[in-house]
């Protein structure tokens, strides 16, 4: 069973995607923020992916991006946020997002990029 951690700062949009994902056979991991999540990383085996908003409290999306790279560098790490400036994005590539995603993202589009990333699902 692949393993995906989901890093956002709403309850609601993480018990949403946790409930998508879950259903189609995924095992998930949830933290609120970037620093929760690094904590988490250290401690839980690695996800075959990652997911992060970008606009958090405590560590943002590009700051956990920059730290996780350091852990992880070759795990899958796509962004879902309601960011679409383009800046943004070329940073967390340049630091090694692996994709962009804007909210709202529907349950099927989620599923099927996930599966265009991790290979074999």
């Amino acid at each position: 069973m692949k393993s995906i951690m989901l890093i956002d700062d709403s309850a609601t949009m993480l018990m949403s995607l946790r409930q998508t994902l879950e259903m189609s056979g995924f095992k998930v991991e949830t933290a609120s923020d970037g620093a929760q999540a690094l904590d988490k990383l250290k401690t839980i085996p690695k996800p075959d992916l990652i997911i992060t908003d970008i606009n958090m409290p405590n560590m943002n999306g590009i700051e956990f991006i920059r730290h996780a790279r350091q852990l992880l560098r070759f795990t899958p790490i796509l962004t879902l946020t309601t960011e679409s400036q383009q800046s943004r994005r070329e940073e967390a590539k340049k630091l090694g997002a692996t994709g962009w995603l804007v909210k709202p993202v529907g349950g099927q589009d989620l599923i099927r990029i996930i599966r265009q990333v991790l290979p074999n699902v």
